[in-house]
């Protein structure tokens, strides 16, 4: 991915670039409706709608692979084998993205009511220092890891194998999932990675997911080539 990423390095930057502008006004979007309260669901449901933000990426990355020029033009008009069946994942992904959300905010509401969200500079104490804020993390974790435990399973490797052959979506999905499943340690110790630079990232005010989304998205390319390395390569 790293290789990828210095390989005329510019437009995978601005593309990182673009991914940090939007995020940082989705968020800037939540604090002045006052949705803040979904901020935290929010950016795991990023973690979910993230591979499809990433399909210019992985188109860089099968043009370095063909052997082809590589322009920002050629990243964000993508040739796809299978376009309308991205587009069709795309849409699932971001249904799975608004579920989670609305079950974290139904999680919230079982455990602390009809309470108003108090606000991030006193949400901290109110779930580390008390019983009931453990138990909704305790709770509001797993419910969130069995949806980023699926998510992660289908778009692992479905978007990418979408852009480079002809397939529909669900026998993408299903395969993503199986391949996945039969290759667990090493998908888990990706699926960790993906976190701790995702984290990284949020640490840097997202500014740090200028070189990391891209990072990510070359990377996700060559974890696809690796595990379906017979199939042929070529810009559509």
């Amino acid at each position: 991915g790293w290789r990828d990423l210095t390989t005329t390095p510019v437009p995978s930057l601005i593309y990182g670039l673009l991914v940090c502008v939007i995020s940082i006004g989705i968020v800037g979007g939540l604090f002045w409706y006052g949705l803040d309260y979904i901020l935290f669901p929010a950016f795991a449901g990023f973690m979910v709608v993230g591979p499809i933000g990433a399909v210019g990426l992985y188109e860089k990355s099968r043009r370095i692979e063909a052997g082809k020029p590589v322009t920002l033009a050629n990243m964000v008009f993508v040739k796809a084998r299978s376009a309308g069946q991205i587009l069709f994942t795309g849409v699932l992904l971001c249904g799975l993205m608004l579920l989670w959300m609305r079950a974290a905010v139904i999680i919230y509401a079982l455990f602390f009511g009809l309470r108003p969200f108090p606000g991030l500079d006193h949400i901290a104490p109110m779930l580390f220092a008390t019983p009931v804020g453990w138990a909704m993390l305790i709770v509001g974790s797993a419910v969130g890891g069995l949806f980023a435990a699926f998510s992660f399973a289908i778009s692992a490797f479905s978007i990418p194998m979408l852009l480079n052959e002809r397939l529909d979506a669900l026998t993408a999905m299903g395969s993503s999932m199986a391949l996945v499943w039969n290759n667990l340690p090493v998908m888990l110790t990706w699926a960790t990675i993906v976190l701790v630079l995702f984290l990284a990232s949020l640490a840097t005010g997202l500014l740090g997911l200028i070189i990391v989304f891209p990072l990510l998205g070359h990377g996700t390319w060559h974890a696809y080539r690796a595990i379906r390395p017979r199939t042929a390569t070529s810009p559509a």
